[in-house]
């Protein structure tokens, strides 16, 4: 079975280490000069716009998949319209790629978010921002990631500011959560309809880019992993999904109130590579080529610490006692994902200590927000 992924980035990567053990084959489609594929799996460098590439990266392709929620939707419709069958389906992508449309949609299915306005101009701007009050965040309506594409206003001044450069992109202002902290659900849906969903997950940001996450989350109840699960079948279901999809939450008054959707394997989720019975990679893979879901359950306690820009030695990485390497041959760069650790614990003192050890090597402090 060939399968064709849109995308070759380390998220690509790893779905193609998850597969050659299962006797899959791939081929990959991205208009970067390199990508964290080309060493593994053949791939088609083209623009998304190039209908005749697009065609022959399909030709002979069983089906096609996405590591990543902005590839353009017209490249996504022509390779329909040639017959190419896409799983998670098109209107995953066109929910999640609008963050407006992707809150409405939320609250359509009685999922709580942040409040939120439209913002079309910069007299919507002051009008928002007179409705949801300070502290807020400005974004834009499409693309961004990892902090990308957005704005914190803390004061009038910054409001003020935001209005005189707003340049009429269309936008959403969300009210700002006052979270106790962030976590996300991974849930996996079949062919056939079966569903599957990993633990919560505890996560960390820093400057909009995930550092640390760890699993299964400490102080999380079972009331609020149902209510999780709960979310994330709906939004399977409503979309007619198939494959791996995340929800990031903010956990506000013991309660979830859900921030955005990924359609796609996530960050969050690496740990299941060797820390859960059937890895979320592995997963997808099972489910968009109709195979049986395999087992979420985590196997023992796990922390991923990503490594961001310049990493430290790979010896000392390696020395850490319990981490699980994974560079991704990316070249260093500020703000870019180039590997990240995980590490096993039989419990979570251990881990804490383990972590800690493994955070100072990489230079990230956290105060206790990897644990609390």
């Amino acid at each position: 079975m060939i399968l064709g992924v849109l995308g070759g980035g380390q998220l690509g990567r790893m779905l193609a280490l998850a597969g050659y053990p299962l006797g899959m084959r791939f081929r990959f489609f991205d208009p970067a000069d390199e990508v964290c594929v080309d060493d593994i799996a053949p791939r088609v460098r083209a623009a998304y716009e190039d209908v005749d590439a697009l065609a022959q990266f399909a030709d002979g392709v069983d089906v096609v998949t996405y590591e990543f929620e902005n590839v353009p939707v017209d490249a996504v419709r022509a390779l329909e319209a040639r017959g190419a069958r896409l799983l998670p389906p098109l209107v995953a992508l066109d929910v999640s790629q609008d963050r407006l449309t992707e809150k409405q949609f939320l609250n359509g299915l009685g999922i709580a978010t942040a409040p939120f306005a439209a913002v079309d101009s910069a007299e919507g701007l002051r009008s928002a921002v007179a409705t949801l009050g300070l502290p807020a965040i400005l974004k834009t309506r499409r693309m961004g990631y990892d902090g990308k594409g957005q704005a914190v206003l803390r004061s009038d001044a910054d409001a003020e500011a935001a209005i005189a450069a707003f340049d009429g992109t269309p936008s959403i202002l969300e009210g700002v959560v006052p979270f106790a902290r962030e976590l996300s659900v991974i849930a996996v849906r079949g062919l056939d309809g079966a569903v599957v969903c990993y633990p919560l997950v505890q996560n960390w940001h820093h400057d909009g880019i995930l550092r640390v996450s760890r699993t299964p989350s400490p102080v999380v109840n079972a009331l609020m992993q149902a209510d999780a699960e709960y979310a994330a079948r709906r939004v399977l279901e409503a979309l007619d999904y198939v494959g791996v999809l995340t929800i990031e939450w903010f956990e506000h008054e013991g309660r979830l109130v859900a921030n955005e959707i990924a359609p796609r394997v996530h960050n969050s989720g690496h740990w299941t590579i060797e820390g859960a019975a059937t890895s979320q990679f592995e997963n997808h893979l099972r489910a968009v080529t109709g195979l049986p879901l395999g087992l979420p359950q985590a196997l023992g306690v796990w922390a991923m610490v990503n490594l961001v820009g310049t990493p430290p030695p790979l010896e000392t990485l390696a020395s850490l006692s319990g981490a699980h390497v994974h560079m991704y041959g990316k070249a260093p760069r500020t703000s870019r994902k180039v590997g990240h650790v995980t590490l096993c614990a039989v419990d979570e003192g251990y881990l804490d200590a383990r972590l800690a050890e493994l955070l100072h090597v990489v230079g990230i402090e956290t105060g206790n927000t990897a644990r609390a």
